[in-house]
């Protein structure tokens, strides 16, 4: 009975958010008709309890698994030993006698001996694809480096891989710009210029803002003292106005229409690779979220070809640049749903597209500082040897959407049943997002749309419990919040009393917000346990160097249930598929993980070191850690 009320219920709420409240109100009373009797029936047979009573008819399950440590992520945040799998949904969670039931001839039955078993995790934030193109390229892994390691690692990768083509460009990711060392040094087109190739070189930072190209580069884009800066975009220049060959978001696009565009087989390739990698850390269900059509056609193709192995979310970006006519802006988008959304009311791995990408700022990081900020950035008024940090001329940039555009494309996309998820760094832009979704809830109170927040790295006091009063969902991507170059390195831009609320998770927790998790993978390596762990503890790992060592600011940080319902089933939420995963619970789709160790009881460092030994999608496993002990 209850997959079949859940299917019903996802109908039901499916034509709820993009019906006008009047009619769907309408809708909500025949549902309420209608499924009354079958669920009251239905609820007369449950115990109320975590534990879920079989009727004494119950069928042979899948699959159970019995003597272990199960967190539920249910409303009550409760715990098991046993559960049962049929066809990809969860029949049975409970005790071990009350399993026996579905245990038949053909059941396999896993001992988990007391292993701790959850959801499958839930990445509200991410990009895989371009993810599993990094993992073909010229990388710089993250690490912090000076300008001549950093020019040795580019030029290895030149000598590699020689080209005999003058202008075959060699793109060089997972720059960690803000970690190079010593703290403050400058790089621009020279720190390129003097390596051995003719060829034109794009590096990207991993933060995904910024981007530093050689001469050559700039010579083959026509880039010039003459070029103005694009909509949300920034050419960095020297004293004399020439550009230095650092680039901040929409000003680096140029060069991606320069760049040889990848074919389709190495899309699939790529979408393949993320997947096997998002398997192997225990995601079950991710977003992309800023999702070009290359993306969405990748998956899709690997979807058709029966190898998705979690379930894929997409939010097609709407430009800065289509304010002049939002309305076809949200048709595109709708228009894309209709291409490729699949529903979520199989157990199967599907794809859905009813989320929709806005970025309102840059970042806050240094030396980009291209968020949106609510108080400017300090300067240093003195000198090297006897610094005054004041107050600057800087704000960082406009809020790429006009207040009122904002507010108009937000309703536009609730009317649509579209849910607006807004990059937002800088505390300025945070605050213009929680406006516009104001403006979304007056206009359509009745309407189940879920606005997500992404990164809010700087969030001002007042805004804190506006959250959830307008139920606005902050996405964090929690391994931010520790003592590191790109953190710490603020302090003098920020002073003291900002620094003390850098990257709030806790507080955002404590004043009521509902926190989802959200990786930013490839910004990051794909480490979910270490930003998980990084949630709880606000601290780097312990053989940081010594100056990234405690922890960082006031921020209480989050504790160890609420760090893993933020990355299970408060991101479901935020997905719109908390009706059917992101717990374990009878009825939902099957998606769970099996962990070496107990991330509640641990001690907390060692969450960083949590593995995972088995990851299931509805009901079937898509990895398994071959080298654990059975």
């Amino acid at each position: 009975m209850r997959p079949l009320i859940q299917v019903c219920t996802n109908v039901f709420k499916r034509l709820c958010r993009i019906l006008t409240p009047k009619r769907a109100f309408r809708y909500q009373l025949w549902a309420l008709v209608i499924l009354a009797l079958p669920l009251k029936a239905w609820s007369q047979g449950s115990t109320g309890s975590t534990a879920s009573a079989p009727s004494s008819t119950a069928s042979p399950a899948d699959r159970v698994y019995r003597n272990g440590v199960i967190f539920t992520a249910d409303v009550r945040n409760g715990t098991a030993e046993a559960l049962a799998i049929r066809d990809g949904r969860i029949v049975y969670v409970g005790n071990n006698q009350g399993v026996a039931p579905f245990v038949g001839p053909s059941t396999a039955s896993v001992d988990l001996k007391g292993r701790f078993l959850m959801p499958g995790l839930v990445d509200g934030h991410m990009h895989p694809l371009e993810a599993g193109l990094q993992l073909l390229k010229c990388s710089l892994n993250y690490e912090s480096l000076t300008v001549a390691e950093m020019q040795q690692r580019i030029q290895a990768c030149l000598d590699r891989a020689p080209a005999s083509d003058a202008n075959a460009w060699l793109e060089v990711v997972s720059w960690f710009q803000e970690s190079m060392r010593p703290a403050g040094v400058k790089t621009n087109r020279a720190t390129l210029d003097a390596l051995k190739t003719a060829r034109p070189i794009l590096v990207v930072s991993s933060f995904g803002h910024t981007a530093l190209v050689n001469s050559r580069a700039l010579a083959l884009a026509q880039i010039t003292a003459a070029t103005p800066d694009p909509i949300g975009g920034k050419i960095w220049r020297d004293e004399h106005g020439e550009p230095t060959g650092l680039f901040e978001d929409a000003g680096y696009a140029v060069f991606s229409d320069l760049l040889p565009k990848p074919t389709e087989a190495e899309y699939l390739a790529a979408a393949m690779a993320a997947l096997k990698a998002m398997s192997r850390q225990g995601v079950t269900s991710f977003l992309d979220a800023a999702a070009p059509s290359e993306s969405m056609s990748a998956f899709a193709a690997v979807r058709r070809a029966g190898g998705l192995t979690v379930r894929a979310h997409f939010a097609p970006v709407i430009e800065p640049s289509e304010v002049g006519d939002l309305p076809a802006a949200v048709a595109r988008v709708v228009g894309l749903a209709k291409k490729y959304d699949e529903g979520a009311t199989a157990p199967a791995p599907s794809i859905t597209v009813h989320n929709a990408k806005l970025f309102l700022d840059g970042v806050i990081a240094a030396p980009a500082f291209t968020g949106a900020v609510s108080e400017p950035y300090l300067m240093n008024a003195g000198t090297a040897e006897k610094p005054n940090w004041v107050p600057g001329a800087s704000w960082g940039p406009a809020v790429y959407f006009p207040a009122g555009a904002l507010a108009t494309l937000l309703v536009e996309l609730g009317r649509a049943g579209i849910d607006p998820h807004m990059h937002a760094d800088g505390d300025g832009a945070v605050h213009a997002a929680l406006d516009g979704i104001e403006a979304l809830r007056k206009a359509l109170p009745a309407a189940d749309i879920r606005p997500a927040i992404a990164h809010d790295e700087m969030v001002e006091p007042a805004d804190f419990p506006r959250y959830k009063k307008l139920a606005a969902i902050p996405v964090l991507s929690l391994q931010w919040g520790k003592p590191a170059g790109d953190t710490l390195g603020l302090t003098n831009y920020f002073g003291p009393a900002r620094m003390k609320i850098l990257e709030p998770s806790g507080f955002l927790a404590a004043a009521g917000a509902r926190i989802a998790f959200g990786s930013d993978w490839p910004v990051d390596q794909l480490d979910e346990w270490f930003a998980l762990k990084v949630g709880v503890t606000r601290t780097n790992a312990p053989d940081a160097p010594p100056e990234y060592r405690g922890r960082l600011g006031d921020d209480p940080g989050l504790s160890r249930v609420t760090v893993l319902r933020a990355a299970t089933i408060d991101a479901a939420y935020e997905l719109h598929e908390d009706d059917a995963t992101g717990s374990i619970e009878v009825g939902k789709f099957a998606d769970l993980i099996v962990l070496d160790r107990n991330p509640v009881q641990v001690p907390a460092e060692e969450i960083a070191k949590v593995r995972v030994l088995e990851t299931v999608v509805a009901g079937k496993t898509v990895y398994a850690d071959s080298t654990a002990p059975h």
